[in-house]
C-alpha cells in the first residue's frame, strides 16, 4: 500500500553580491594576511563546529593561498580571546554587549558584527522515550529545579529523575537558557549538568533513557537526507511549544521551515564578531560565510540562512 507524506522544504535563491579585497602590505603587527590569502586562527563556539568546518573546507578550496584554523571553545572563553585581541574573529550565538563593544572602541578598535544564520536550540531524548512534547514553561521548571522527575511533567511516567545535559557549562546554550528561558536568572537545578562537547551530549543521551540534551540543531541532521527533515537515528528530537501545555498540535521541532515562520520558540542568531583593523583574512572568511556560496552551505546544513530570497514549496513524498 502506498502512503503519501507531505513535507515542507525551505529553498533558497541567492542573490550574488560583490566582495572587496584589501591590500597585501605587511602591517605593523607583522601580519601579512590579505582578504583572501595568508594564515590565521580564529575562535568559534564548539556547538557550531559542523557548519564552521564545512565553510572552512569550501573557503580554503576556493582560495588556495588561504588557511583559516578554528579554535573550538566555549562562548565565554571565545569572547575573552576577542576582547584581549588574541583573535580577530569569533563565531558565536550573541552580539557584542554594549560595554564590550565600547571597551574595544575606547582602545582604538573598530568592532563589527556580521549575521550569518539562525539556529534552533534543540532538545534531544533517548530514542525509546515517547514523551517528546515539552513547553518552554516546563523547560524553565526543569532548569529551576521545580520539575526533577519525568512524572512532574508527564503524570504517570516511570522514567524517574530527569537529567538535563548541556554541551559545556560556559557555552552559548547555557547563556541562552539563562537569558531567554529564565529571564536573566541562573540555572539552579541540581539535575542539570554539562559535558565538554556537543558530540558528548548526543552520545550520553543515546545511552541514557532518562536524559534530555540541549545542543545546536546543526548537530542533528542525517547527512544522507538532503531535505534536512530527518535527524540522528540514535536520539529523538523533542517538539517544543510556546504554550503552557504542550501537545503534538502546538509543538514544533527545529526544522528550517519552523525557524523561518517563527513557530519554533528556541531560535538563536549566529554571528561573526570581527575586530580586525587590517581588514584581512578574518574579514574575508566572515564575508565568505555571508556570501551566496556560504549561505548555500548553511542551508544544506539544516540551519536557516540570513541572506537570500526564501522560497517555500510543498513536496509530496511517496513510500511503499
Amino acid at each position: 500500500m502506498k502512503r503519501n507524506a507531505s513535507y515542507i522544504i525551505v529553498g533558497l535563491t541567492l542573490v550574488a553580491t560583490l566582495w572587496a579585497s584589501c591590500s597585501g602590505k605587511k602591517s605593523k603587527s607583522g601580519r601579512t594576511d590579505t582578504y583572501s590569502s595568508g594564515v590565521i586562527s580564529f575562535a568559534s563556539d564548539e556547538s557550531f563546529s559542523p557548519i564552521v568546518e564545512e565553510e572552512r573546507q569550501v573557503f580554503e578550496h576556493t582560495y588556495k593561498k588561504a588557511k583559516v584554523n578554528p579554535i573550538y571553545t566555549n562562548e565565554s572563553d571565545g569572547m575573552e580571546m576577542l576582547l584581549n585581541k588574541e583573535t580577530c574573529l569569533l563565531i558565536t550565538a550573541r552580539d557584542y554587549k554594549p560595554e564590550e563593544r565600547q571597551s574595544l572602541v575606547d582602545r582604538g578598535n573598530n568592532p563589527r558584527t556580521v549575521r550569518l544564520a539562525y539556529d534552533g536550540l534543540a532538545l534531544i531524548i533517548h530514542r525509546s522515550n515517547t514523551d517528546s512534547c515539552i513547553s518552554v514553561k516546563d523547560i524553565a521548571r526543569i532548569l529551576k529545579g521545580e520539575a526533577t522527575k519525568w512524572s512532574d511533567i508527564y503524570p504517570g511516567s516511570k522514567r524517574g529523575e530527569i537529567t538535563l545535559v548541556f554541551d559545556n557549562k560556559k557555552s552559548s546554550a547555557v547563556h541562552y537558557a539563562e537569558d531567554s528561558i529564565l529571564g536573566g536568572k541562573p540555572i539552579t537545578s541540581p539535575n542539570v549538568t554539562a559535558a565538554q562537547t556537543s558530540a558528548e551530549v548526543v552520545n550520553y543521551v543515546a545511552k541514557t533513557p532518562n536524559a534530555i540534551g540541549i545542543i545546536g540543531s546543526n548537530w542533528l541532521n542525517d547527512k544522507r537526507d538532503t531535505t534536512n527533515l530527518t535527524y540522528n537515528k540514535e536520539i529523538r528530537v523533542m517538539s517544543v511549544s510556546k504554550l503552557d501545555t504542550a501537545t503534538p498540535a502546538n509543538s514544533w521541532k527545529p526544522y528550517q521551515y519552523y525557524i523561518y515562520n517563527n513557530n519554533y520558540p528556541l531560535i538563536r542568531t549566529i554571528y561573526a564578531l570581527v575586530n580586525d583593523p587590517r581588514q584581512g583574512l578574518p574579514w574575508g572568511f566572515a564575508h565568505f560565510i555571508e556570501s551566496p556560496v556560504g549561505q548555500k552551505i548553511i542551508l544544506k546544513s539544516g540551519l536557516l540562512p540570513v541572506y537570500g530570497d526564501i522560497t517555500i514549496r510543498n513536496v509530496n513524498v511517496k513510500s511503499q
